[in-house]
């Protein structure tokens, strides 16, 4: 095995089980690679192996995700606070401090979360499809927010989609035609074997019913762009229609010197556009102070 293969490990973090990969030398500048929803750590597996010759690489399982424990709503109070929180424990149990951020959908929250209460640990952004502007949300989001406002409207429609058609469609829309062959089923069947653990389900709901907080936070996010200007790369499946590509342009509302890459790709660019998106993370990360 090289001396810097892909690592599969855990720990223990304020109890729970935290699953993380891990690859590169750990003296390089490390990056950390936040998922979305309904994936996993597994999202990253070709960008990973792409950068891990110059760079230390750290991608964990949110909790309720991937291999990370999935303890119930008794056992534990879901929300994207407390997933950021985990986060931050995790990364300080890793003896990790200074570190750029790799973010999309779910992981943007949680990842601009610990950056705007940590700035000076963070080295720089990407953002692949997460939001942090109202421009962003598309159509999709009107029943998702009915549903978190009263628990009950749309409940039908939004319990779907945590179906396997459902899992599915998140990786193949906006995916043009001649690229559909470049994606993995193994991602969705994954993602779909994680939401069938015992009560998943209803952990999901209750993340769904959490994230308008995530939305509150949009003017601390944008207050720290603005003060602190962290460098920025923004690469985006143009085709996206859960985060559209207004999102990705509003970035330069308050980051001016940001890059903005919109490619030919839907809501998980990486699976079909890894080759695009791959080089220029390493440029962007290797220009990093």
């Amino acid at each position: 095995m090289p001396p810097f293969a892909v690592r599969y490990r855990t720990k223990i973090v304020a109890g729970r089980e935290i699953f993380y990969r891990e690859a590169g030398d750990p003296s390089l500048p490390t990056l950390v690679l936040l998922h979305g929803f309904p994936a996993s750590s597994f999202m990253f597996r070709e960008l990973i192996a792409d950068l891990s010759d110059a760079f230390h690489l750290v991608a964990p399982d949110h909790l309720g995700f991937g291999h990370s424990a999935a303890p119930t709503l008794e056992e534990f109070d879901y929300s994207f606070a407390r997933l950021a929180e985990l986060t931050l424990a995790l990364l300080d149990e890793l003896g990790l401090n200074r570190f750029a951020l790799y973010v999309q959908d779910y992981g943007a929250p949680i990842g601009l979360r610990l950056a705007s209460q940590h700035p000076s640990r963070v080295s720089g952004l990407v953002v692949q499809n997460g939001n942090a502007y109202l421009d962003g949300l598309t159509p999709f989001w009107d029943n998702l927010l009915a549903y978190a406002a009263d628990g009950t409207s749309h409940a039908e429609q939004v319990r779907g989609s945590l179906e396997p058609v459902a899992a599915s469609w998140v990786y193949t829309h906006g995916v043009p035609a001649d690229h559909l062959d470049r994606l993995s089923p193994d991602t969705w069947i994954l993602d779909t074997a994680a939401l069938d653990r015992p009560a998943n389900r209803e952990t999901q709901l209750a993340l769904f019913r959490d994230y308008p907080t995530n939305i509150a936070e949009y003017p601390v996010f944008q207050e720290y762009f603005r003060r602190h200007q962290p460098p920025t790369l923004v690469v985006w499946g143009e085709h996206d229609e859960i985060f559209g590509p207004a999102g990705a342009h509003a970035f330069r509302r308050d980051l001016p010197q940001a890059e903005i890459h919109l490619l030919d790709a839907g809501h998980y660019a990486l699976e079909s556009s890894g080759d695009q998106i791959a080089p220029l993370v390493r440029n962007f990360l290797s220009r990093l102070p």
